[in-house]
């Protein structure tokens, strides 16, 4: 409590004065009955400026002037370790509100590509300055290091806004510290943001450290309340005792501590009346863990409300799916005789078990390999080169392909109309349909089915969901829970292929979809990358050169061959591929490639865990 500060007269009689008015000044403020306590959400906007102005302190009076003066790479390196361990007590918030701006605090060490403005934008931030000094640090880029602590000092003046500028509510706080756990689950313990000082563990117990103390803001007097804090102190604790970050087993964190901890963060948060937001997102707002049944919703990715699912459009999609009359068209001499159904085969996970599917004329084959629909919803841009942001859109271009279906979709939305069966089921699955079929309607119909298609209900969830045998036989196998360790831990696969989708969209809030540059080459063990330019081909930026969608892993088991070319025909080859570095890893000249070309020196029994645990993904029919 800061009082005002008095300058007393001269003589007793002042002093007298003095002290009787500050009696009476701190009984009227003690005792005041009308005095109110500070809210929780001012009290979190405190603790974030406190912490903000402990990491700022750290780069000021710490990091920096060891930048400039040490010789010390071992001292650089223990300051630099300080700093990352501050931000982290920051990131919930930071990553909730100043999500630009958290790009250039702890963003990825490469270029941000904004393809359609044809602007490529420098890295910055811990990351870029992480490699500066891991695993060994070269003075002679002392000056590279200071630029980017004093770019980082600069990008963090505008946390300073949170204080003044946010609204800030209970649900807005409740919000942000469940992202955050999310956050640590899908990326933090993967190693995400700390490829080279392996400190992932240690920065989610610091995270975690931050959390209690937030959420110790709504501190009650019921079992509720210290059960939560018991729980993410059990989790800070177990993170912290962690020895190792390879062997770390992270099946056993999140089963055991973090979906615990998630499921008991909403239940108080609900027992204090602060209701999740009722909003459309990716990941549901009342989803306990990231793996409950139905804890992703694919409309969040339709293009407006009055194109979401429901029954009948499913139904519709369905039986459009399988008609060839989407491959007829006013100028398609061969067409009638290819439907969706016939890449996207439902008895194969929805592939067609080739390298590239024949064009319809059969001369020459696809540019690239037939993608599995299976899941494919959750993501917010579809193609290897990510060229149609929905479904809608992924519909309309390959049924008008030359080489695909060679369809029109005016051409068919005339004759369905002819049809009275689809007639009734088009007006049935869009009741404000008016005079006619439109085109927009088939390609929302056929998105509506292939959202239909979210199957998360593999062997591996039902065991993070904690489902056993009705012998008590857990439904995963030590050798598989290996391998789902090893996934997102030493092989860093989790790096890319993230959890709970293992495709590129990007958690906790899924609103992004990534592509990678990994060297495939023509042919396995070849010293060539394939000529498919990939994104290249729409963007001429440098950094898309051979750059390609992350796609699902789930279901892998039935989706071969594999790659955007289909060059690998067995899972076992693509790990060898990751295993020795991607194309580089290969010998292949690829300077833009995003993949670390280390090789991960694994052993035959972590690949065979690997091979194990991705059979697991496979979903129930």
């Amino acid at each position: 409590m800061n009082l005002p500060s008095f300058k007393p007269p001269l003589g007793g009689w002042g002093l007298f004065l003095l002290a009787t008015f500050t009696g009476v000044f701190l009984l009227n403020y003690l005792d005041s009955p009308t005095e109110k306590p500070v809210a929780a959400t001012e009290r979190v906007k405190q603790q974030f400026s406190h912490d903000l102005a402990k990491f700022r302190d750290l780069i000021e009076t710490r990091f920096l002037p060891l930048a400039e003066h040490s010789t010390s790479s071992d001292s650089l390196k223990t300051a630099f370790l300080a700093c990352r361990r501050a931000y982290k007590k920051l990131e919930p918030f930071a990553e909730y509100y100043f999500p630009a701006t958290t790009r250039l605090v702890n963003g990825p060490p490469l270029p941000e590509i904004e393809a359609e403005d044809n602007r490529i934008s420098e890295p910055g931030g811990l990351q870029v300055i992480e490699e500066l000094l891991f695993p060994t640090f070269d003075p002679n880029r002392r000056s590279d290091l200071i630029r980017e602590i004093k770019k980082l000092r600069r990008e963090l003046l505008r946390y300073a806004d949170f204080g003044n500028d946010t609204a800030l509510t209970d649900a807005h706080v409740f919000d942000a510290l469940r992202l955050q756990i999310f956050r640590i689950i899908t990326l933090g313990i993967s190693g995400f943001d700390t490829p080279r000082c392996q400190t992932a563990l240690p920065e989610a117990a610091a995270s975690l450290g931050g959390l209690s103390t937030y959420v110790s803001f709504y501190s009650t007097n019921t079992p509720g309340f210290r059960r939560l804090i018991q729980l993410l102190e059990n989790s800070e604790t177990h993170l912290n005792r962690a020895s190792d970050f390879n062997t770390f087993d992270r099946f056993q964190f999140i089963t055991t501590v973090a979906n615990p901890l998630t499921t008991h963060m909403l239940a108080f948060q609900q027992q204090r009346n602060i209701q999740p937001f009722n909003e459309l997102r990716a990941l549901r707002t009342d989803a306990k863990t990231l793996f409950d049944t139905n804890a992703f919703n694919p409309d969040f990715y339709a293009p407006t409300v009055a194109m979401r699912t429901n029954p009948a459009k499913v139904l519709l999609g369905k039986k459009l799916f399988s008609d060839p009359i989407l491959s007829v068209g006013n100028n398609s001499a061969s067409g009638g005789k290819r439907s969706c159904a016939s890449c996207h085969q439902p008895a194969n996970a929805f592939t067609d078990g080739l390298p590239k599917n024949a064009t319809l004329s059969g001369r020459g084959f696809v540019r690239r390999n037939t993608p599995t629909l299976l899941n494919a919803a959750l993501q917010n841009a579809q193609f290897y080169d990510l060229r149609a942001q929905t479904l809608e859109n992924q519909a309309s271009e390959v049924i008008q392909n030359v080489d695909e279906m060679h369809g029109s979709l005016e051409y068919a939305a005339r004759t369905l109309q002819q049809n009275s069966r689809y007639r009734a089921w088009f007006k049935k699955a869009f009741p404000i349909l008016r005079d006619s079929i439109e085109p927009f309607h088939i390609q929302n119909a056929l998105a509506a089915y292939e959202r239909s298609l979210v199957r998360l209900n593999s062997r591996f969830d039902r065991a993070m969901r904690e489902q056993f045998h009705g012998t008590g036989k857990p439904l995963l196998s030590a050798e598989e829970r290996l391998g789902f360790n090893l996934f997102m831990g030493k092989a860093k696969c989790g790096t890319c292929h993230f959890l709970p989708l293992f495709n590129g969209t990007v958690p906790p809030v899924f609103t992004q979809t990534e592509s990678e540059v990994i060297g495939v080459p023509v042919r396995p063990n070849r010293r060539q990358i394939d000529p498919d330019p990939g994104r290249y081909a729409l963007f001429r930026l440098d950094p898309l050169k051979y750059s390609f969608k992350t796609p699902t892993v789930r279901n892998a088991a039935q989706t071969s061959p594999y790659m955007h070319n289909g060059a690998y025909q067995t899972l076992e080859e693509v790990l060898e591929f990751y295993n020795q570095g991607g194309g580089r890893g290969l010998g292949i000249v690829l300077e833009n490639q995003t993949l670390p070309a280390e090789k991960l020196d694994l052993t035959t029994s972590e690949k065979s865990a690997l091979l194990a645990f991705l059979k697991t993904l496979s979903d129930a029919k």
